[in-house]
């Protein structure tokens, strides 16, 4: 049987403090640190591993000797300037990132290169930034620093494919100004394992978009954060995933208000088929006093498609000043929806197809907000074919 987990309030209602981590405190006081031995090592029993496999992460839980071979492919449009560094000699390096899990802090502790992204300052990419990364063998670890100058406009591509065994971080800092959207595809062969952390500071007056896609791997695990270091930024979190047998796909990404006039947008939907597969949303928003004027709402959805598959989803909301204009979240997990099937079919759609619709229907409103026409179309193509695998 499915096992369907269902979580946080229903819809619009808001909650003064959220459910709060069961051995480390509220996600308002959540741990951080630099140091890798500043943090246990991970078991079941910890708030922020206890939906995760373990057992099978437990090579990722101690310092490696790097090995991984990854094939790079740059498409860098004039006005923006990507180049190979050691992470620790940029400027920004730590400015946005400060590791909440241990593979985080040890990736910060060991990646000796990585890519330093910048876009000049008043600039406006006319295409986008794509940086695509084959894995061959081996493991990796990887820290990425983006600077986006102050009123410039750009879009970043990340497309993971191939056979990647990765702990990785990306710091970005967004300018006073600007507009940068993020794309990260995950479509790793089997095999795979990618455990990223993505920390942006979005600055006054600017705008950040992150869209994260799982398709394929074994073990996708993002955690992304986002604060803000100016009155008027503006956060949004788009992600789609679908999970096939034995796979998991798991997001927690945190929103930390600490600015006056913020707003933040958060959509994800997941799709699930097949024995094992799943996948787990951990949405946490934090208003501080401070945040005055704030604007939030998050929201996830997700479709189980079959027996054996199970989701997990936990929106918190914790909201520390009564002078905001609007917060909430919501959460639901399910299967088809028969009215929609019932009607599909009435028409002369037969049930297969019908099926397909409803599922393409599910996904369209985060894949037409990615902005991206080559991604989407990309995306369309990948849903149909898992679900002609699914026979769905």
């Amino acid at each position: 049987m499915a096992t369907l987990i269902q979580s946080g309030p229903a819809e619009h209602e808001v909650s003064l403090s959220g459910p709060g981590a069961q051995t480390t405190g509220s996600p308002a006081e959540r741990f951080t640190s630099r140091e890798p031995e500043a943090f246990e090592v991970p078991s079941s029993r910890d708030e922020v591993w206890r939906f995760s496999p373990v057992d099978r992460l437990r090579p990722f839980f101690e310092v490696f000797e790097p090995d991984g071979v990854i094939q790079a492919d740059n498409t860098v449009p004039d006005g923006a300037h990507v180049d190979v560094v050691e992470p620790s000699s940029t400027a920004a390096f730590g400015r946005a990132l400060e590791p909440a899990d241990r593979v985080s802090a040890l990736a910060m502790a060991n990646a000796t290169r990585g890519l330093h992204v910048r876009v000049d300052a008043n600039a406006e990419l006319s295409e986008p930034i794509v940086l695509v990364r084959k894995g061959i063998s081996g493991r990796s670890y990887g820290h990425h620093v983006v600077e986006v100058g102050a009123n410039a406009r750009a879009t970043l591509v990340l497309d993971h494919v191939g056979e990647i065994q990765i702990a990785a971080n990306m710091e970005i800092v967004v300018g006073e100004g600007a507009q940068l959207s993020i794309v990260a595809i995950n479509d790793c062969e089997p095999g795979s394992i990618q455990l990223s952390s993505y920390a942006a500071m979005v600055g006054r007056d600017a705008t950040y978009r992150h869209i994260n896609v799982s398709l394929g791997g074994d073990i996708v695990r993002i955690v992304p954060t986002v604060r803000f270091s100016g009155r008027g930024g503006r956060a949004e979190l788009l992600g789609l995933s679908f999970a096939g047998p034995g796979q998991h796909f798991e997001t927690r990404l945190f929103v930390d208000h600490g600015e006056p006039d913020c707003s933040s947008d958060v959509l994800y939907k997941n799709a699930l088929e097949g024995e094992n597969a799943r996948t787990v949303w951990i949405g946490d928003v934090r208003i501080r006093p401070e945040a005055t004027g704030t604007q939030t709402f998050e929201l996830n959805r997700n479709l189980v498609l079959t027996d054996g598959a199970r989701t997990d989803s936990v929106p918190n909301l914790e909201i520390e000043t009564g002078e905001i204009l609007r917060a909430g979240h919501a959460s639901a997990s399910g299967r088809f929806d028969d009215l929609q099937l019932f009607y599909l079919q009435s028409r002369g759609i037969p049930a297969d197809e019908a099926r397909r619709l409803v599922v393409r229907g599910f996904f369209a409103e985060v894949v037409n907000r990615i902005g991206v026409p080559q991604v989407q179309d990309r995306l369309l193509a990948a849903i149909e074919d898992e679900l002609m695998r699914a026979g769905t």
